[in-house]
């Protein structure tokens, strides 16, 4: 009998404001972004119902791809600056705020190259702009770690990084 009635509660509860609650929630502007996402679960809704839900972030989805088949990377515009969000199942487990990009400095994901030696797994970060060559120079770069589902800066001396991972919209090609 007990059962029946907390499996009849519970959907009346989650109507209520406290299961809308997300990650987000304990962001304020001004605040460290970082530190208020870590461990905390992301929304699994609409991206316009969750940007709407935090108009005063000036919250906007960036884009996302998947590093791995737990491991989801994601690029949230957060009171004017830019994050990378590494979550583990919908929970946040680093967060890498993003430098500025532009054509001459575009951001990429991909693979990438230590003094000509790959570099394994993924890596993120901006590039430098070269016309005619593939391999574009780091100007920074991060490794996803997914084993211990982090960012772990790379070494920029001597690391180029594949032009097929230039992600953003300001180009680079």
């Amino acid at each position: 009998m007990k059962a029946k009635f907390f499996m009849l509660l519970i959907p009346l509860l989650c109507r209520s404001s406290i299961c809308a609650a997300d990650g987000f929630d304990s962001v304020h502007c001004g605040s460290d972004v970082g530190k208020a996402l870590i461990g905390r679960t992301m929304p699994n809704e609409k991206v316009v119902a969750t940007e709407e839900r935090h108009r005063d972030l000036g919250l906007k989805d960036l884009g996302g791809t998947d590093i791995s088949d737990r491991l989801f990377l994601i690029s949230w515009q957060i009171c004017g600056e830019e994050y990378a969000l590494l979550e583990d199942k919908d929970v946040v487990k680093d967060v890498l705020k993003f430098l500025k990009h532009s054509k001459d400095s575009p951001e990429f994901i991909g693979s990438c190259q230590l003094n000509g030696h790959d570099v394994p797994g993924t890596a993120i970060g901006v590039l430098k702009n070269e016309n005619g060559v593939e391999m574009l120079p780091a100007v920074i770069a991060w490794k996803i770690d997914d084993k211990q589902t982090k960012f772990v800066m790379l070494q920029a001396e001597g690391l180029r990084c594949s032009r097929d991972g230039i992600i953003t919209a300001d180009g680079g090609h």
